[in-house]
């Protein structure tokens, strides 16, 4: 692998902002367009494996993807299934060629083996949920519960309740990050971004330009999410519950609505630029210089793959 050199040079200001997003894989990145989704992989002979589907994200998405706060959901459960199912599908290209196609032997003559795996892709995505409500839901109101003297304040409660849900965050994504196979997709997730920065600035989709770009960007996932915790922590200063079961029920209830108000909190942030929208990316913003780090040039040419077949012919349906 090619390791990038580093550069002095700025990034170049964005001249419009872009619908393509993307995650990183295992030893790849997948990236969604407004008509079209692609997954690329760096194979172990080192050659890139490309996939791509059609999406419909454009002027002619159903109504769920359009309507305020309902799309906000629609695009968070739409991201679980399909980072999870690709994630699935780019471990299994890291495996033995001999393994990979007997693999596809199977697929290609068992659909109920197929549908199988789909099952169990389903049951891998909420366990994945239910940990995570367990640990950023349940847990944090079971400790500020043993604290006596706020029991009965909902609004200090509340806010107690935010802040170690946004420490146990912190924590978690800070302690993964000592893993070796989790800092490299912290890498490709900075060449995602690098990308797509690179895109909107309008420069040729080339190494060096990409190089250049910062790995920082406003409308990520990590940014999603702590919107997320933030904006939990004011829905539930509203809640008039004091018993800790009561307010769990209540977290769970509220949290498409408070998913919903996040998604158009990061559209805001995304689309202006002044000391509100500042503020709101802020913290997504710095969580960032833990989940995004700046990639060799091997994972800048995967981010290049599969960010080009995304780009609509209409370059009206690309943007924000």
């Amino acid at each position: 692998m090619t390791m990038s050199n580093k550069s002095n040079a700025q990034p170049t200001a964005e001249k419009f902002k872009s619908k393509i997003g993307g995650q990183a894989l295992i030893e790849g990145i997948m990236m969604l367009g407004p008509t079209t989704g692609a997954m690329a992989c760096r194979l172990p002979d080192g050659t890139i494996d490309l996939e791509t589907w059609e999406e419909n994200n454009g002027k002619n998405a159903p109504w769920y993807k359009k309507t305020p706060l309902v799309r906000g959901c629609c695009s968070f459960v739409t991201s679980l299934v399909k980072g999870y199912k690709y994630m699935m599908k780019s471990a299994e290209k890291q495996l033995p060629e001999d393994e990979q196609e007997e693999n596809n032997t199977k697929d290609g003559k068992d659909k109920d083996e197929s549908s199988i795996y789909d099952i169990f892709m389903y049951i891998g995505i909420l366990v994945g949920v239910v940990m995570a409500v367990g640990l950023f839901v349940f847990l944090p109101k079971i400790i500020v519960g043993f604290i006596p003297d706020v029991k009965e304040h909902r609004i200090l409660r509340s806010v107690l309740e935010g802040i170690v849900k946004i420490a146990l965050f912190v924590a978690y994504m800070a302690l993964v990050s000592l893993m070796k196979d989790i800092r490299r997709q912290y890498m490709y997730h900075g060449a995602e971004h690098k990308t797509i920065a690179c895109h909107e600035a309008e420069l040729p989709l080339t190494v060096e330009n990409v190089r250049k770009q910062t790995r920082f960007h406003k409308r990520c996932g990590t940014s999603f999410i702590f919107l997320v915790l933030l904006v939990g922590i004011f829905v539930m200063c509203f809640v008039p519950f004091t018993v800790t079961w009561q307010r769990i029920a209540a977290s769970l209830v509220l949290l498409p609505l408070v998913v919903g108000i996040s998604y158009e909190f990061i559209r805001l942030a995304g689309n202006n630029d002044n000391i509100v929208t500042r503020i709101l990316s802020a913290p997504g913003l710095a969580m960032q210089r833990i989940t995004t780090r700046e990639p060799d040039d091997s994972m800048i040419e995967i981010a290049i793959a599969a960010l080009k077949p995304c780009i609509p012919e209409d370059k009206s349906e690309d943007k924000w």
